[in-house]
């Protein structure tokens, strides 16, 4: 059984989705493949704001982070977006 979080259907491919609320961003990089990370930039710990062109981004410091593997693609941020476990049941991402 998971927390569900959000319908698969609602993750567009090639983007995104950020849910404040539960502290994760869920990406769908291609098609049918969904990753979850932390949405708390590692900067200095603001919340990431958006996702747009295949990075999720953080407004206050102008970090970039890619959809795919939450490596960093533009500072000032050192470190990657951190991982979150999700399982998908009945086309609803949740959690574990």
């Amino acid at each position: 059984m998971i927390e569900p979080l959000i319908s698969a259907d609602a993750v567009p491919v090639g983007g995104g989705v950020i849910l404040p609320a539960a502290g994760v961003v869920i990406t769908q990089p291609v098609e049918g493949t969904f990753v979850a990370f932390g949405s708390t930039c590692p900067h200095q710990g603001c919340t990431v704001r958006a996702i747009a062109a295949g990075t999720i981004n953080c407004f206050c410091h102008g970090s970039r982070f890619r959809i795919a593997d939450g490596a960093v693609v533009g500072g000032p941020a050192k470190e990657p977006l951190p991982h979150r476990a999700i399982k998908i049941e009945g086309g609803q991402i949740g959690l574990p």
